[in-house]
Order: C-alpha cells, then sequence, then structure tokens
C-alpha cells in the first residue's frame, strides 16, 4: 500500500518506548527513522488530503499522533474511516515535532486494519462517569482512571511478593473451605402460597408438584 515509495525497514516499538526515548535518550531516537506501531484508534479526523490518527497501545497514558497523507498510502479511503477503537498497524516515518502540541509524531507509508469496531464504540473523546463505565466493565481498562489503577494494583502485588520471596517463603494456593454465602446468596426462601405444614402429597407419600 507504498505509493510512488521504496519499501523501507521498519523497527516495531511501543508508545511507552517512544515517549522514553524522547524523553531519556534524544540522540537514539534522532537515529530512529522508520517505526511500526500497532494499537486501537482513540480518534480519527481528516480533512480532504490529510488525515489524523491518535494511537493508544495501552502501554502509556498519552497517545501519539499519526498523520496519513493521500499522496503517500493507497488506502487513504479507508483510513479515513477507521473508527474509534478499531486495531490498526501502521507505519511511518518518526517526525519530531517540539514545536507542537505533541513531541513527535508518525507519518504514515502504509496503514492496515487488523479489526474494524463497530459505529456505536462507547468510549467517546469526553470524560465518562464511573457510573457509566460500569455497565461496560470489559472495556474499562482503555480508559486513563482505570489504567492507572491497574498499574498502581500490579506493582503493589509485585512489591509484595518480591518482598517475601526474597525471604525465602513460598506462594502457596491453599484449599479453601468456606461456606458459599455471598451476600446471603445461600439463603432458601419460600415461593409457595401453601401451607408447608400441609404439603399435598401423591398416592405414594411423595409431594405433588402439580399442586
Amino acid at each position: 500500500m507504498i505509493k510512488n515509495r521504496e519499501r523501507k525497514m521498519f523497527e516495531f516499538i511501543t508508545v511507552r518506548e517512544l515517549y522514553e526515548l524522547y524523553i531519556n535518550d534524544r540522540d537514539q531516537l534522532d537515529g530512529i527513522e522508520y517505526v511500526e506501531l500497532q494499537g486501537w484508534i482513540r480518534t480519527n479526523r481528516n480533512s480532504g488530503k490529510v488525515g489524523f490518527l491518535a494511537l493508544n497501545d495501552g502501554t502509556y497514558f498519552k497517545n501519539v499522533q499519526v498523520v496519513y497523507l493521500d499522496e503517500i498510502i493507497d488506502n487513504y479511503e479507508e483510513a479515513s474511516h477507521i473508527s474509534t477503537g478499531s486495531a490498526v498497524k501502521v507505519t511511518g516515518k518518526l517526525k519530531l515535532t517540539p514545536d507542537g502540541k505533541q513531541p513527535f509524531e508518525i507519518v504514515v507509508t502504509e496503514a492496515v486494519l487488523e479489526g474494524d469496531c463497530d459505529r456505536d464504540y462507547p468510549l467517546q473523546k469526553k470524560k465518562h462517569s464511573f457510573e457509566y463505565l460500569r455497565t461496560i466493565s470489559h472495556l474499562r481498562p482503555r480508559t486513563n482512571t482505570f489504567e492507572a489503577v491497574f498499574r498502581v494494583r500490579s506493582l503493589c502485588a509485585y512489591a509484595i511478593h518480591k518482598f517475601f520471596q526474597e525471604r525465602d517463603f513460598v506462594y502457596v494456593h491453599t484449599p479453601l473451605i468456606t461456606g458459599s454465602d455471598c451476600e446471603g446468596a445461600g439463603e432458601m426462601f419460600q415461593v409457595t402460597t401453601m401451607d408447608l405444614n400441609n404439603i399435598p402429597k401423591t398416592e405414594d407419600g411423595a409431594v405433588d408438584f402439580t399442586k
């Protein structure tokens, strides 16, 4: 899908690695010319001959701006209709933009739609309440709030295990003996209008469930 351009060697990299290089090792980042990114689209906007994707792969809070041009890629029309939440793989040239809103961007030479997403994808570019996110719990990890919570929880669990492992403790999954009565779910209750002291019986003395 590369128009009028030789195919280059691409280096797969994550969004987190890009930002860490920009912060800690600018010289190494300058040495990277073409990259490959894989992730989900958070926003897609275009204006005729140029379009912009906000791509995130779950490794970092910030997105990467991906620029696609009609004069470079053959599937510009397809790229312009990629919906929010879709999974994509993009390859392109890394361009530093220190004077822009983002420190760098990717000028796409190839964009591949790996998994399309329905147009009614519920996570849009706005703030969602916790009450609303509770109704779509399978998508909550894609929000920055829950991503932060899960990262803190993961690090706390790691620190606890590391502490005991370094002191030669063994982590054992012991059998659990418990009465499964979570929130009273194990309690029996009566659903009948009949007198339980005078249950109708069949001729052989069993309960007559037809009654």
